[in-house]
């Protein structure tokens, strides 16, 4: 084998067993439970699948039309197969990574929130609430009750794709958010007060998107988490009064 052909070799499937071990063993190291670690795993292996399928139906386009016409139709029909086949190891790959088969029927598809769906949605909350406010003044661990009550909302699935749904919603809007937070946020003439204080925590964009996608499932959850409904009715009139 030439250096030529070394460098374009395929891992084999020991060595990606191999790394994906030697990963879990050094996040438990690190205090992170294997079940958690081999979530976040499959999460990032079904996200590199997703963007070679989108990479594939790309190629489509691609078909050289000076071979003529036969060779371009059998470009795309195997272009075609090739992108259908990676979507379906994507899709299978995010259903066994999130446990989607442990949904509770009797809940609309949706799971117990896991520890690490909380640590992965802030991480998505807190820069986005950094780009509109200073810092966060509400107790930690009371904005961890929020997002769970959010997160609760949804299905494991729609969980794992949820920081893209959040930066997706604070871009459509930024406008108007940060009209909001200029007016009841941190630094604003209204200090922390009892009916908006989620403008003072990193969840409040969180809330905001599913008032506006989910709010009966988000006010159920709410009332579950015994949070106080003030919260809800005023980060939500001041939305409105932001428009």
């Amino acid at each position: 084998m030439n250096s030529a052909d070394a460098d374009r070799q395929q891992l084999d499937a020991v060595s990606v067993l191999n790394a994906k071990t030697t990963l879990v063993q050094l996040l438990s190291r690190a205090g992170v439970y294997s079940g958690d670690a081999e979530e976040l795993i499959g999460i990032v292996e079904a996200g590199a699948l997703a963007v070679a399928h989108r990479e594939a139906r790309e190629i489509k386009k691609q078909a050289p039309r000076q071979k003529g016409e036969l060779y371009e139709s059998g470009w795309h029909d195997g272009a075609r197969a090739v992108a259908e086949e990676l979507g379906e190891l994507s899709e299978r790959t995010l259903r066994q990574a999130v446990r989607a088969d442990r949904a509770d029927p009797d809940a609309g598809g949706r799971t117990r929130v896991g520890r690490m769906e909380v640590e992965r949605a802030k991480v998505a909350v807190t820069p986005l609430h950094l780009t509109f406010a200073a810092e966060s003044e509400l107790d930690p661990e009371v904005s961890e009750q929020v997002l769970v009550a959010v997160l609760a909302t949804m299905t494991a699935r729609e969980r794992a794709g949820y920081p893209g749904r959040l930066t997706e919603y604070a871009a459509a809007h930024r406008a108007r958010l940060e009209r909001l937070f200029a007016q009841y946020g941190p630094g604003s003439a209204i200090a922390i007060h009892g009916r908006y204080s989620l403008l003072h925590s990193p969840t409040c964009i969180a809330v905001l998107e599913r008032l506006g996608s989910a709010p009966e499932p988000l006010r159920e959850e709410w009332d579950a988490a015994e949070l106080p409904p003030a919260w809800l009715d005023g980060l939500g009139s001041a939305w409105e009064a932001a428009a």
